[in-house]
This record gives C-alpha cells, sequence and structure tokens, in this order.
C-alpha cells in the first residue's frame, strides 16, 4: 500500500497535482486493498479490509464520497495548467476524444494509460449491468459519473449490484460503446453507429445535465459537423434508424439527415445549373441538358436503400428545398422498380410492405404535370387494384391518369379486374372514372382558355377518341358487359371529341355480334343512335349499308346520307369535256361493294318515286275535275259575250233611227 501511494505521489509530481488528490483517487474504490502489498503478514488484513467494504458496498449503494471525488476529479480536468503533460490524463477521465494525441507517447501518458487498466483490473467490479442477456462486469463510479438513469437505478433499487437494463437501443454492442465512454477508453464515432449511441444516450440520460461534453452532445455535433454534410452518410445512418424508430425521429436524427440529403441534392441541382450556363452576345443562355440520368440526378439510386417511411421523408425534405419535379419523380420511379424488384425476396413478409410502397409513391408524387410517366402511373395503378390499396390512393393514381391520357396507349388501358367475380375480365368502372377525369379537365381547360381546344386540346381530344374507340372494341366481345357500361364508356367524350365515327362504328358492330341474341330491337336502335352516320367514310357507310345486324332505320340513315353524298358529288362534278376524268376520280372514291349499296338505293328510289306517282295522279284527277267545272261556266259566258259583240257589230237596232246620225 505505501510503495502504492509513493508511485502517485512521484506521479503527482510530475504531473502537478496534489498528491492527496491522487490518494483520493486510489481510495475511492471499496476495494482499495487489493492495492497493498502481497506478502503473507498484509494478506490478512487486506481481506478483512475487503470484507468491510463489500459490506458497506451491499448496505450503500452509491457512496457519496465516490460521488465528491467524481466532482473533484471533473474540475480538476477542467483546470488551466500550462503542462501538456496533462491532457492525456484528462482525456481519460473526461472521455474527451477530440482532443488529439502526441505524436509520440510519452513517458507520463503510458504511465496513466497503464495505470487506468491496473486500476480496474485489479480493482473487482461491484455492478453486473444485464443487456438483452449479456451480462457485464462494471464499477458504479464511472458510470453514475456519466449516466442519469444508472444512477437513479442505483440509489432506488434494493440490490445495487444487479441492473437490468431492458429495451436498449442498439443492444447489448451499443451499451459497450457507452461503457467504454464513461470509462473513458478511445473509441472511434461512425455513421454506423452514431445514431444506436445517440439514442443510446438518451435512454441512458447521458446528457449535459450529468456530465459537461456528455455521449449525447458528442453524438449531436458528430452529426452536425460530420455526417450531414455527406450523401452517402445520412443514408447510412437513416438505415441505421430503421430500428431505433420512433426514438431516433423524437431525437431529431431523421429530420437532421433528410435534411442533409436535401442540402446536398440542392447544393448539386444548383451546381449542375451553373455549369450549364453558356455566355455568348453579352447574354447567359441555358443550354440544355443532354443526359438526364447525370449531373445532379446522382442522389437518386442512393435513396432506394432506405425504408420507403424514411424514404419518404427525405422525398419531402428535397421537395420543400425545390428540387426540379423531373429529378423528384425520376427518384420515384427508381425506387418503385427497385422495391417491386425484390418481391420475390420479400415474399415471406406478406404484400404489407408493397402496398405501403403503393400508398406513399402515390401521395409524394409531384404536382407537376409529366413529372412521371403516364406507363408508370398506370403500373401503379395496377399494382394499388391488385393489393386493394385504399380509396385515396386510387384516386390519386386516377386523377393523375386522366390529366395526361392522351399520352397513354391502349395497352395502358387494359386494366384487369383483381378478383375474378363473374363480371367482365377488364375493370371498366376504373377507366370509366379515368374519362371523366380528362372529360371534366378538357372543359375546365376550355372555360379558361378559348384558343385551348384549337392548339393543345383539339388535339389531346382527337387522340384520347381514338383510344377509347380502340378499347371499347376491345371490350365488346366481353359476354358479361352490360348495355349500360358500354353506352357510357361510348357517350363520356362530348360529340365534337370525334373527327371520325369509323372506330366507333366498329366498336358497336363487335357488341352487336357478341350481343345479337340478347338485344333487343329498342336496345339495338339506342346503341345506333351514339354514331354520327354524317362522319362515317365511304368505306364504313358501304359496310353498314349492308350490315343485317343493323336496325332498318339506320340501315335507311345510311342510304340517305349516301343519296345526298352522291347528288353533291353529282351537283359538284367537271364539265361534260371533263367527265371521263371525273368518272374516273369517282370510282376511285366508291369501293367495289358501292354497286350493292346503289342498286338498293335505286330500288328505294323507285318505290318512292311510285308512291310519288300515286300521290300525282290523284292531284291530276282532282285538278281535272275542278277545271271541268270552271270550264262549264267560262263556255256559257264566252256565248253571250259573243252573241252580244255580233249583235253589235250588225247594228239592226240604230241603223234606221234618225236619232243616231246626232249622237257625238
Amino acid at each position: 500500500m505505501g510503495r502504492r501511494l509513493h508511485a502517485c505521489a512521484q506521479c503527482s509530481d510530475s504531473c502537478s497535482l496534489p498528491a492527496p488528490f491522487l490518494l483520493l483517487f486510489v481510495l475511492c474504490s471499496p476495494k482499495f486493498s487489493s492495492y497493498g502489498s502481497k506478502g503473507a503478514g498484509n494478506r490478512k488484513q487486506n481481506q478483512d479490509l475487503q470484507r468491510r467494504c463489500d459490506a458497506r458496498a451491499t448496505t450503500t449503494t452509491i457512496n457519496p464520497f465516490q460521488l465528491m471525488i467524481s466532482f473533484f476529479f471533473s474540475k480538476a480536468c477542467s483546470m488551466q495548467t500550462p503542462f501538456s503533460s496533462l491532457l492525456p490524463f484528462r482525456s481519460f477521465l473526461c472521455g474527451d476524444e477530440s482532443l488529439p494525441p502526441p505524436a509520440t507517447p510519452s513517458r507520463l501518458l503510458c504511465f496513466f494509460s497503464a495505470q487506468a487498466k491496473t486500476i480496474f483490473l485489479d480493482v473487482p467490479s461491484d455492478v453486473t449491468i444485464e443487456v438483452a442477456g449479456v451480462r457485464f462486469q462494471l464499477h458504479k463510479f464511472p458510470l453514475v459519473a456519466k449516466s442519469g438513469r444508472i444512477r437513479r437505478i442505483l440509489s432506488e433499487s434494493i440490490e445495487g449490484d444487479k441492473i437490468q437494463l431492458p429495451g436498449l437501443p442498439g443492444g447489448p454492442e451499443t451499451f459497450r460503446l457507452a461503457a467504454k465512454f464513461c470509462y473513458g477508453v478511445h473509441f472511434e464515432l461512425t455513421a454506423g453507429n452514431v445514431a444506436e449511441l445517440r439514442c443510446a444516450s438518451d435512454y441512458h440520460e447521458m446528457t449535459g445535465d450529468y456530465a459537461g461534453d456528455n455521449l449525447a452532445t458528442r453524438c449531436g455535433a458528430y452529426l452536425e459537423e460530420v455526417v450531414c454534410k455527406n450523401l452517402e452518410f445520412c443514408v447510412e445512418v437513416l438505415r441505421h434508424c430503421e430500428g431505433l424508430l420512433p426514438l431516433a425521429d423524437e431525437l431529431g436524427v431523421v429530420s437532421r439527415c433528410a435534411d442533409g440529403v436535401a442540402a446536398t441534392a440542392c447544393a448539386e441541382q444548383i451546381a449542375a445549373s451553373f455549369s450549364r450556363l453558356e455566355y455568348s452576345s453579352g447574354r447567359l443562355h441555358v443550354t440544355k441538358k443532354s443526359d438526364p440520368n447525370s449531373g445532379e440526378d446522382w442522389w437518386i439510386q442512393d435513396l432506394s436503400v432506405l425504408r420507403i417511411d424514411l424514404y419518404r421523408r427525405v422525398v419531402e425534405a428535397v421537395k420543400g428545398r425545390g428540387i426540379r419535379p423531373e429529378s423528384v419523380g425520376a427518384s420515384l420511379v427508381d425506387y418503385a422498380e427497385k422495391a417491386f424488384r425484390k418481391r420475390p425476396a420479400r415474399a415471406a413478409t406478406g404484400e404489407c410492405e408493397e402496398k405501403a410502397v403503393v400508398e406513399t409513391i402515390a401521395g409524394l408524387l409531384p404536382a407537376e404535370k409529366h413529372a412521371v410517366s403516364v406507363n408508370f402511373l398506370f403500373g401503379l395503378l395496377r399494382s394499388a387494384i391488385f393489393l386493394d390499396c385504399s380509396t385515396t390512393c386510387r384516386l390519386i393514381l386516377e386523377t393523375r391518369i386522366g390529366s395526361q391520357l392522351e399520352s397513354s396507349s391502349l395497352d395502358d388501358l387494359l386494366l384487369l379486374c383483381a378478383h375474378n367475380s363473374g363480371e367482365t375480365i377488364f375493370d371498366v368502372d376504373t377507366v370509366h372514372r379515368i374519362l371523366l377525369i380528362f372529360s371534366h379537365q378538357e372543359e375546365s381547360d376550355d372555360d379558361d382558355d378559348g384558343s385551348n381546344f384549337e392548339s393543345d386540346g383539339g388535339h389531346a381530344l382527337d387522340k384520347v377518341a381514338k383510344l377509347v374507340d380502340g378499347y371499347l372494341a376491345e371490350i365488346a366481345p366481353d359476354a358479361n358487359l352490360k348495355l349500360a357500361k358500354f353506352i357510357a364508356m361510348a357517350d363520356t367524350l362530348p360529340a365534337y371529341s370525334r373527327s371520325s365515327h369509323d372506330g366507333l362504328y366498329r366498336a358497336i358492330d363487335i357488341y352487336l355480334k357478341a350481343h345479337d341474341q340478347a338485344l333487343s330491337e329498342m336496345e339495338k336502335k339506342r346503341l345506333c343512335k351514339l354514331i354520327d352516320f354524317h362522319k362515317l367514310s365511304p368505306e364504313a357507310c358501304a359496310h353498314a349499308a349492308q350490315n343485317e345486324r343493323l336496325p332498318v332505320q339506320a340501315t335507311v340513315q345510311v342510304l340517305y346520307i349516301e343519296q345526298l353524298r352522291l347528288r353533291s358529288t353529282l351537283c359538284c362534278s367537271p364539265p361534260p369535256e371533263k367527265l371521263g376524268s371525273g368518272a374516273v376520280l369517282v370510282a376511285g372514291i366508291s369501293p367495289r361493294d358501292s354497286y350493292a349499296c346503289l342498286r338498293r338505293e335505286n330500288k328505294d328510289l323507285k318505290l318512292e318515286l311510285a308512291r310519288m306517282r300515286i300521290r300525282l295522279s290523284d292531284l291530276e284527277k282532282g285538278h281535272a275535275c275542278m277545271k271541268h267545272d270552271v270550264n262549264k261556266k267560262s263556255h256559257s259566258r264566252k256565248l253571250v259575250v259573243a252573241v252580244t259583240k255580233k249583235i253589235r257589230k250588225l247594228n239592226l237596232f240604230t241603223a234606221g233611227s234618225p236619232s243616231s246620225k246626232h249622237e257625238p
């Protein structure tokens, strides 16, 4: 014992610390007798002292004297001393890893390192801490100096030498690092352990309230100064936060890393934008980007390793920074493709994770039009139907598809029903809702800008009309397709949206062929009212004139329109000298089947001419009778007038009268 104290006194002389201070440090352990001489005379005395210390340790869980010594140590380590040899000792006691070690360790540093190891190896442990089945034999003094939780447990526990820490974030490995911090043993903070240590510091209450520059402060500084300035570190920390939620989110670890990713992506986008600036003619011009997968979008692929809830936090932070919608959309597409590519590996986990992916990505879609392709949106919608996602998710996807429906193809619209319930093969109701959304948006756009229809809106309507006609032709053979649904689908778009009704006529003809026996004559008439026969091509009119599935009224209407078209063609025919060339043109317009159409038309014209002849004969008979009566009356009057004129010419009554000569 004397030799140990003498060594400590010599050490105090070399490091400018008072000898009583080091004496108290040796005496602070309840089992300090192990430092005595190993001779036979002192062994019994040491054993008696050890038994008394053990009894004192069991009756009093925390020695106030040890706490006082800890306070003295912290004060002594914060002293402003001119001797650089004190720094290693301070680093060991306070766990200050920010102090750089000397290039060549001095004899004093080696002495204190060996002395520290000797103290904690020679002093038997006075507390056992169990974490997830792993037991740690430790000492109370360094733990209570840093951890408020362990201090409180020791003060309240009856058996102060055994502690269990259930639910410790990070498990035994994280506790081992936290214990090293309490003992002042050097270890390295990395992106792989800082999240667990930050949560463990909150669990152990290792904050600045119990010790200066404690573990919580050290982890927070590392996150702010190192992790948040590197995107790869942020992603790695977020991956470690998956098993630490919601504590990691409450402590701000998730938000810090998400903001770090957003800041890095925003900085890369700004730098890439400046790199595309060109100066010419005294002005700055932005050159177009040649490769969309290069430049500022390199961060997109790094985010695909995150879990969907943490990925959502990152994308929300990125959108809040004002990243281009195209970049956000590209990130969503990349994440979804990689997530569904791993579907066989995740089969055991069920469909809950895939459902969460679809619903989250649908909620993160940028508001800007064409930020993602309509093909990707249809793929998400198919997954949402198959996974039975929420109504809100499906409504979001249907609205986005309806806003850019003109960019889709026929294969996109062919959505299969999720469950075979005896209804239609294809999901007609979903496509009908999408068409209604498109129609309403087109009407609102026309109200806002009257010229929209003549430019982009008219082109979009024409493309969607052809798309709908093709879709109707695909679903028409379905035996379970009701007439009401078919008519509702065909009548969704306005009448002016179709420049030609050939596609609609083809779809209706297919439906009539597949449902001919189930449709009544009235239903056929109702179906044919959708067709504007004036917008049929000559080929379609020729086919309709011979189509026996059409109602009689529809056939007559087709013949009448063909007659009008023929008359207009004849009225606009060229002069007689050019009739030959004109005949060739007419022959080129009419197909081979037009001969049968003309024969039927001539037959109808003959019937109409016969009816007109009958009416004309009746009118002629009536006119003849009336004329006969008029002729009788006029003949009698004419006879009287003629006789009178002849008598006046003869002057039978005035020739011999004398008075007639005096008439003026």
